[in-house]
């Protein structure tokens, strides 16, 4: 009876390894793996991937072309005329990795970019 217990759980830590230990990564998708907080070097392609459980985090960027809307910003003119500027931003991952570690929150960063600044 022991013996079936032991085994038992035994089984069920592996499965529960393996379940840890594999990601997906979609098609419109590459993963970035950090290991204890260093960029592995290789970015990970669409598919069945696996880590290493407690060790590795994977972070997903979407290469996507991401369509954002740039909020309304008004401004005055030099001849005192009120008019309000409006746009969309387009734009699309082309390097994961410089994207997560030298930027901290990219799409804000392209958000903050993209903005009108009035008084140039």
């Amino acid at each position: 009876m022991n013996g079936w217990l032991i085994a038992g759980i035994v089984v069920l830590g592996v499965l529960v390894l393996v379940f840890l230990s594999l990601r997906l990564v979609q098609q419109y998708q590459r993963g970035v793996v950090f290991r204890f907080g260093r960029v592995l070097d290789r970015v990970r392609e669409p598919g069945l991937r696996v880590i290493i459980p407690l060790a590795d985090r994977m972070v997903k960027v979407t290469m996507q072309t991401v369509v954002m809307p740039v909020p309304a910003q008004g401004a005055i003119t030099h001849d005192s005329v009120t008019l309000t500027v409006d746009a969309v931003v387009y734009y699309r991952v082309v390097d994961p990795v410089r994207a997560l570690v030298n930027v901290h929150d990219y799409p804000h960063a392209v958000l903050q970019v993209a903005r009108p600044r009035c008084g140039r």
